[in-house]
C-alpha cells in the first residue's frame, strides 16, 4: 500500500497536467500538449540515447516543412530538425567534456575530406552575399554531418546496428509508398498527379524517387540474410511496394540511376579491373567528342514530351527540344554557370542559389516554368549547384567526398571476405551511387530527408572500415541469442 501511495505526487501532476491541457485544447491552444513528448525526448537523450537515434531515422521520412504547413516562413522540419540540432549540441559537450576523439575516425580519409568541405563553406559563408542565409546553411549541414556521420560511426561499432538504422527508415518510407501509390490509383494513374501525391511526407516526385531508388539495393541486403520464411516474405513484398513505387513516381532521374546501379553492381562483382573501365570510359568520351554534333541534331529531333505512358516518359529523358522540365534545368545550370563565372572564388555564399539566380536568367533560356521567385527547386545539381555558391573549390571538395568515399569503399569490399558484411558495403555502396547519379540532376542536401541516408551510409562504410574489416564475418555477425 504504501509503495502504491508513494508516487502520489506523480499521479497529482498528472491529473492537474490533463484537466489544464484539456481546457486549453477547448480554448484552442494546443501546444502544452507537446510536453510529455518533450519529456519522454529529454529521457531518452540521457538514458537511451541509441534509441533516440532510431527514434530520428524511423520519422524522418515522416517528417514536415513548417513552411508547408504555413506555420511561418522557416525552412525546418519537425520533428526530426531540431532533435537534430539538440544531439548536436549534446555531442559538443561530450567532446569539450571528454577532451580526446577517435584518432582512428578523426583521420580516416573520408573525415578530412568531410571536414575540408564542412571549413570551405565556413569561408564562404563569411565572404556569402546573404551571410544569415548561408550561416543557416551551414548550420543545417553540421547537425546533418554530426549525427549520421559522426555519431553514426559511433552507432556502427555495434555492426548488427546496420539493421535497426535501415529498417527505422524503410518500415515508414513503405506506409509512405502504399499512402501515394493508392492516393495515384484514385486518380487512374496518371502522371500531373504521381508530382504531388506524395505530400505532405515528400515536397515533389522527384525527391520521393531518389530516396526509394537509395533502399532498393538496400532491400537485397536483408534478401541475402538468413531470415526465416516469413521475413523473407516481408522483405519480397517490400521490394515489389518499393519497385511500384518508384515506377509510379515518375521520376525519370530515379530510373536512370537504378540502371547505371545494376551496371555497377556486375562491375564488382566480376571484379572488373579500373584499367578495363578507365579505357573504356576514354573510348566513350572520344566517340562523344567526335560524334557530337550528330548527337546534338538527333537529340534535338526528339520532341516526346513527358508523359503518363512510361515508354514515352522514358523517351522524353533526352528531350532538349520541348520537354518544359528538361529545358529549365538547363536553364538553372546555366544560370549558375553564369553565377560562378562573376564569383568563381567564393561564390555567392552557400544556400543562396534560389534567392540570386533570378537576373542571371537569359530569356532563350527560360521556359513556360521558369521564374523569379526561386519556385519549383534550385540548381538541380547537388554538384553545379555549390559551384555557384562556394566556388570551384566547393565543386571539388564535394566532389572528393564522393571520389574518396568509393575509392574506400571499393577497397573495402574487395578486400573483405566473403559473407554478410561483403554484402552490406556492397549494397550500401550501390544506394549512395543511385544518389551520386541523381546528384547531377537534382539537390535535395539541404533536407533531412536525404541527408539522413547519404551521411548514414557514408558513416556504415567508414565504420566496417575502421573497426570492422579486419574481422572474420562469422565472428563478427553471430546472432545476438548466439
Amino acid at each position: 500500500m504504501v509503495k502504491i501511495l508513494k508516487p502520489y505526487y506523480i499521479y497529482i501532476i498528472s491529473f492537474l497536467f490533463i484537466i489544464i491541457n484539456s481546457v486549453l485544447i477547448i480554448n484552442e491552444f494546443y501546444y502544452l500538449s507537446v510536453i510529455p513528448f518533450v519529456l519522454v525526448i529529454v529521457y531518452m537523450a540521457f538514458f537511451s540515447f541509441e534509441n533516440l537515434m532510431w527514434f530520428v531515422v524511423f520519422f524522418t521520412p515522416l517528417s514536415l516543412n513548417l513552411e508547408e504547413l504555413a506555420i511561418g516562413g522557416v525552412g525546418m522540419y519537425l520533428p526530426t530538425e531540431p532533435l537534430m540540432f539538440g544531439i548536436m549540441i549534446l555531442f559538443f559537450f561530450k567532446l569539450i567534456y571528454q577532451s580526446k576523439s577517435n584518432v582512428k575516425v578523426l583521420y580516416h580519409p573520408v573525415t578530412i575530406v568531410i571536414l575540408i568541405n564542412l571549413c570551405w563553406i565556413l569561408i564562404t559563408s563569411i565572404f556569402s552575399s546573404m551571410p544569415t542565409v548561408s550561416f543557416k546553411f551551414l548550420l543545417s549541414r553540421l547537425w546533418f554531418v554530426v549525427c549520421f556521420y559522426f555519431i553514426g560511426i559511433q552507432l556502427f561499432q555495434k555492426v548488427s546496428n546496420y539493421k535497426k538504422f535501415f529498417l527505422a527508415y524503410i518500415i515508414p518510407l513503405t506506409g509512405i509508398i502504399i499512402y501515394a501509390v493508392l492516393r495515384l490509383a484514385s486518380y487512374n494513374f496518371a502522371k500531373q498527379p504521381a508530382h504531388w501525391v506524395m505530400e505532405p511526407f515528400y515536397k515533389d516526385h522527384t525527391s520521393y524517387g531518389a530516396i526509394l531508388a537509395m533502399y532498393i539495393p538496400i532491400l537485397f541486403i536483408f534478401l541475402k540474410n538468413k531470415f526465416s520464411l516469413t521475413n523473407k516474405v516481408l522483405i519480397w513484398l517490400m521490394l515489389f511496394v518499393f519497385i511500384v513505387g518508384v515506377i509510379m513516381s515518375y521520376t525519370r532521374a530515379a530510373w536512370v540511376s537504378l540502371a547505371l546501379a545494376l551496371v555497377l553492381y556486375y562491375i564488382y562483382t566480376y571484379k572488373v579491373k579500373f584499367k578495363y573501365l578507365f579505357a573504356l570510359g576514354i573510348t566513350g568520351l572520344l566517340i562523344l567528342l567526335f560524334s557530337w554534333n550528330t548527337l546534338m541534331t538527333i537529340v534535338s529531333k526528339n520532341n516526346q514530351d513527358s508523359s503518363g505512358k512510361l515508354s514515352e516518359h522514358v523517351e522524353s529523358i533526352s528531350n532538349v527540344s520541348s520537354d518544359a522540365s528538361n529545358l529549365e534545368r538547363l536553364n538553372r545550370w546555366n544560370s549558375a554557370w553564369r553565377m560562378f563565372l562573376d564569383r568563381p572564388v567564393f561564390g555567392w555564399g552557400p544556400g543562396t542559389y534560389v534567392f540570386q539566380y533570378a537576373p542571371f536568367q537569359l530569356s532563350k533560356d527560360k521556359t513556360i516554368i521558369s521564374t523569379n521567385a526561386g519556385a519549383n527547386g534550385n540548381a538541380h545539381s547537388e554538384y553545379i549547384g555549390p559551384l555557384a555558391e562556394s566556388g570551384l573549390f566547393g565543386l571539388l571538395s564535394f566532389l572528393a567526398i564522393v571520389i574518396v568515399v568509393f575509392y574506400k569503399g571499393s577497397t573495402l569490399y574487395h578486400r573483405l571476405p566473403k559473407g554478410e558484411l561483403k554484402q552490406v558495403v556492397l549494397f550500401t555502396l550501390l544506394g549512395l551511387f543511385t544518389y551520386v547519379i541523381h546528384g547531377m540532376l537534382n539537390n535535395y542536401l539541404d533536407t533531412d530527408k536525404a541527408s539522413v541516408p547519404f551521411w548514414g551510409f557514408i558513416a556504415l562504410i567508414v565504420a566496417i572500415d575502421i573497426y570492422h574489416s579486419d574481422q572474420k564475418n562469422e565472428k563478427l555477425l553471430k546472432p545476438e541469442s548466439e
